[in-house]
């Protein structure tokens, strides 16, 4: 796939919204910013699949310093309609009491699937959690959720890439797209 003024994935248009170097600029900056927070700690990084994978990989190289990770993956889709209830598909088998926690995620809208799972995660008893964001909606917010760090703001537009698709495709994407 060659990179243009825009693409096609299955029946929609995309332009570019963040470019590969924008992206990755952004991301050494947030790791950076870890870094400095969790100077003399081993966090636990938490990444929520699947959108998350792409950033939580590149966020992980940029923290200088040691860390574990985990994964979590949550769903809040029955077929193709939101229950309105997020569940645990895929949970964490580390012990999480007294341990710094970062959770990974790559995009916050309305903030229901984060919201459920910092209530889950408070209920563990970590030492402290953090929150980093790679994409935030502020428009679409309905839930209120703290957010640590966030690398880009952007506009209530549906976007692809850097981890996040539209119908399972446009993840591989090394920047972000935004529907035309």
């Amino acid at each position: 796939m060659q990179i243009s003024d825009s693409i096609q994935i299955h029946d929609l248009s995309f332009v570019p919204l963040f470019s590969e170097a924008e992206v990755q600029a952004r991301v050494r900056i947030l790791g950076q910013d870890l870094t400095e927070r969790y100077r003399g700690k081993t966090p636990l990084f938490i990444s929520i699949l699947s959108g998350a994978f792409v950033f939580a990989s590149d966020l992980i190289r940029a923290f200088d310093s040691h860390c574990e990770v985990g994964f979590v993956k949550l769903a809040s889709y029955t077929g193709t309609r939101s229950s309105g209830d997020v569940q645990t598909v895929m949970g964490l088998d580390k012990d999480l009491r007294d341990r710094h926690l970062v959770v990974v995620e790559d995009i916050i809208d309305t903030g229901r699937t984060l919201h459920f799972f910092l209530e889950h995660l408070q209920a563990q008893q970590p030492a402290s959690i953090c929150t980093v964001t790679f994409l935030r909606k502020p428009e679409a917010a309905q839930f209120p959720v703290p957010v640590d760090f966030v690398g880009f703001d952007i506009e209530d537009k549906f976007v692809v890439g850097y981890g996040l698709d539209y119908d399972g495709l446009g993840r591989n994407l090394a920047g972000i797209w935004q529907l035309a």
